[in-house]
């Protein structure tokens, strides 16, 4: 698993995360774009740049390294990246940045000629393994933990996360956003299966399909089209996108008889496909 890009890509779904992690007051994480920004004419580039929105000026501007490996010239390329941006862009807000090692040993000293920058209250180095050995309830943090778990309890960890969060046992401001998340990570971490292989994993129950965006997206996109085709058909459309999503193409067959379905019953197979775990499943509820 490519570990520095799977966190760059959790920043981008995420923002808050960062927040969390460093943490930073979250007032306004929505607002929070995360992106790669290119120094110009120089040969540097900066991975990660939170930017707050231009009307909340004391929103900090939060510089992001994952650094992975030993790299002597670290401190001195990453502080000369973050003063070059500012020099160029002059932004209106102040700075913070954050580093993320997977331990102390793959830092490399800068205490000769950064040591000022290094303990300000403006730089924070997070080291996953010491992280990981602290229990939280914050989500987002939890997040973290799980990526550094082994490979073997990686799983039941993300069962008992979503099993905590459908309990409210956890706050979480945006479900469908921290399930993805979960999914991401699981997805990162067994690249030769499926991502229906990795929710099957999960273990999940209507309430955590029902959140997920690919859900969302195509119920959002059924319930377009029942709007302009007629109710019927609409929502004989949505249970078929949904079903070959979780399951693959379905025979002509069963495609027919689904769509032969009245309202009530296509409402009530879309109930009933949250507990279907194969096409055979299918198949027997329409027997039935």
């Amino acid at each position: 698993m490519k570990t520095d890009s799977l966190f760059y890509k959790l920043f981008q779904q995420a923002p808050q995360l960062v927040l969390e992690l460093a943490g930073i007051d979250q007032a306004g994480a929505e607002n929070y774009q995360f992106r790669s920004e290119e120094i110009k004419q120089t040969a540097f580039r900066l991975d990660g740049v939170l930017t707050p929105p231009l009307e909340k000026p004391d929103l900090p501007l939060v510089f992001v390294e994952v650094q992975f490996q030993v790299d002597h010239g670290f401190y001195s390329r990453f502080f000369c990246e973050i003063f070059f941006y500012l020099h160029q862009n002059r932004p209106i807000h102040p700075w913070h940045a954050v580093v993320i090692y997977p331990s102390r040993k793959v830092e490399t000293s800068g205490e000769r000629h950064y040591s000022v920058l290094l303990e300000s209250a403006q730089v924070q180095r997070i080291y996953l393994d010491e992280l990981a050995r602290k229990p939280s309830q914050q989500v987002r943090v939890r997040l973290v933990q799980l990526i550094t778990e082994d490979i073997k309890q990686a799983p039941k960890i993300a069962q008992a996360l979503i099993k905590a969060i459908e309990n409210n046992e956890l706050a979480v401001d945006n479900k469908a956003q921290i399930l993805e998340i979960i999914e991401t990570i699981l997805v990162y971490k067994f690249p030769k299966l499926s991502r229906e292989e990795i929710q099957k994993m999960l273990g999940y129950n209507d309430i955590s399909l029902k959140e997920t965006r690919f859900y969302q997206d195509v119920y959002a996109e059924g319930q377009q089209e029942g709007r302009q085709e007629g109710r019927q058909e609409g929502e004989a459309k949505l249970i078929l996108r949904l079903l070959v999503r979780l399951f693959g193409e379905l025979g002509a067959d069963t495609q027919n008889r689904i769509t032969r379905l009245n309202v009530g019953q296509l409402e009530a197979l879309g109930e009933a496909l949250l507990d279907f775990s194969s096409k055979e499943d299918v198949e027997r509820w329409l027997e039935k």
